[in-house]
């Protein structure tokens, strides 16, 4: 039975930018497979303390490491304009060929708000982040292109840097209209931790988006996510959970908060109740293990975990000795 592809969901919001790549190599001597890091201008909450640019550190990770690397997520509709992203993720894909994929999402206040203007609704953010989408598919083209669209302007030019094939491009999301259309535009989906019904339904949509635009579902790739709380004890489990990562316990939604102060003042309402369904919290390494067994039976085909504690390196070594064998694809 084939082991299952683990990767190591590095934390720019938690850990500095040095620290980061020498967890993710030591992630990679203990069996995980493949970093992500998420694109923050500021963390969540200010307890967490970081904030790097993700496109510096996935380039060191990348040297220290063999497997796929992605921004899982950034977004290419407001902080940049979708060129620089473009140019970005295809630099790093020449740089290391065949392991880059571009994971892509249609933005956070906590993010985006930072070069001001105007702060749009939902649908007009998705609206903005597939129109950006087929600016960077033009421009992976490597020909001289040009866009003239509702959101955006690109005056005729082209990416003079890139690699052989271009990335793949994953869209973050977890609503049944989105990823439909992201079975349409894209090569594949990240999304989160939920019920099982609402992965199956993502599937499907994702599957039924891939079929009308003429492509093949099975080659569609479905990445998780998936954020928990281990420690030697279930108490520091808890403690670590309620303060290092009390946004996994807001069962709200996030995209509209511009300041992690904010978020500091939301989080002393969380309790530990609030994580129940949203992020497993255990002492006991065969409990993450059935947990994380049980959405690669749901058909992801690689999830990245995310241990929200401090000691990643105490965490890296017993998941790569007691867990990582043991799941299998």
């Amino acid at each position: 039975m084939a082991q299952a592809k683990v990767g190591y969901a590095a934390m720019l919001e938690q850990f500095g930018p040095t620290e980061v790549v020498e967890y993710s190599a030591l992630a990679e001597q203990h069996g995980f497979s493949g970093v992500m890091a998420a694109d923050h201008f500021q963390p969540w909450v200010p307890q967490q303390g970081q904030a790097a640019f993700v496109w510096n550190v996935m380039t060191a990770i990348a040297g220290r490491t063999t497997g796929d690397i992605g921004p899982g997520v950034t977004c290419p509709s407001f902080r940049m304009h979708p060129a620089i992203v473009a140019q970005a993720s295809a630099t790093l894909a020449a740089m290391y060929p065949g392991r880059h994929w571009l994971g892509l999402g249609s933005g956070e206040a906590l993010n985006e708000h930072v070069v001001a203007g105007y702060w749009p609704e939902t649908p007009e953010r998705i609206a903005r982040m597939f129109e950006a989408i087929e600016i960077i598919r033009k421009l992976f083209s490597g020909k001289d292109v040009k866009h003239d669209g509702k959101f955006f302007k690109l005056e005729t030019t082209r990416l003079w840097t890139m690699p052989a094939e271009p990335p793949p491009i994953l869209i973050a999301t977890a609503g049944p209209i989105t990823a439909k259309k992201t079975g349409m535009y894209a090569d594949g989906l990240i999304t989160v931790g939920a019920p099982e019904s609402k992965v199956e339904m993502i599937f499907e949509k994702c599957r039924e988006g891939c079929r009308e635009a003429g492509n093949d579902p099975t080659k569609f790739r479905f990445i998780l996510q998936l954020h928990l709380s281990w420690a030697d004890t279930h108490e520091e489990a808890l403690r670590n959970a309620m303060v290092e990562w009390p946004n996994g316990g807001m069962k709200f939604p996030k995209q509209d908060i511009r300041s992690p102060l904010d978020f500091e003042q939301m989080a002393k309402l969380v309790r530990p109740e609030d994580f129940e369904g949203r992020m497993l919290i255990s002492a006991d390494p065969e409990d993450h293990r059935a947990y994380i067994q049980r959405y690669l039976d749901m058909g992801f085909d690689q999830v990245y975990l995310h241990n929200v504690g401090r000691d990643q390196a105490r965490w890296i070594e017993v998941f790569g000795r007691d867990v990582l064998p043991k799941l299998h694809a």
